[in-house]
This record gives structure tokens, C-alpha cells and sequence, in this order.
């Protein structure tokens, strides 16, 4: 065998093992970012999550006023209804 054909050989097998080694690696740093990403996205929709929880905390705090501001005009519809009984007998 030639010297030129051994090296022609070595060459193509180097060549072989680096593009080998250069696709594992970018495979493995393709895998690395995608991960990042899903993470990014899993603490991006946990915190839509614990928004929407807060939402709904609010929401049913807001109706359990309502209903208390509710029971209070009524009282107050109530006495400025006796009220007026009240005024119109004194007019009498």
C-alpha cells in the first residue's frame, strides 16, 4: 500500500469520527435547549395558573361583599321605608 492511500484512509475515517462527534454534540445541545424551553413554558403557565387562582380568590371575596352591601341596602330600604311611614303620620 501506498503512503497516499493509508492517509486517504486515516482521512476519511477522521472525517467520519468528526462529523460523527460534531452531530452528537449539536444533537445533545439541541436536546439542552429544548429542555430550557419546556421549562421556560411549564414556570410561564404555573404562574398564569397562580394568577388565575388569584383571580378566583378575589372574585369570591367580591361576591361575598356584594352580597353583604346587598343585605345592608335592603335593611336600609327597609328603615327608610318605616321612616316615611313614620313622617307622613307626624304630617297627619
Amino acid at each position: 500500500m501506498e503512503i497516499s492511500v493509508v492517509i486517504a484512509i486515516i482521512t476519511g475515517l477522521s472525517g467520519l469520527i468528526l462529523g460523527w462527534t460534531g452531530r452528537t454534540r449539536q444533537a445533545r445541545q439541541d436536546l439542552a435547549q429544548e429542555s430550557t424551553v419546556a421549562a421556560l413554558q411549564r414556570a410561564d403557565v404555573e404562574y398564569i395558573k397562580r394568577g388565575v387562582d388569584d383571580m378566583k380568590v378575589e372574585q369570591k371575596l367580591q361576591g361575598q361583599r356584594f352580597e353583604v352591601f346587598s343585605e345592608r341596602l335592603t335593611r336600609v330600604e327597609e328603615s327608610t321605608k318605616q321612616a316615611h311611614k313614620r313622617i307622613d303620620q307626624l304630617k297627619e
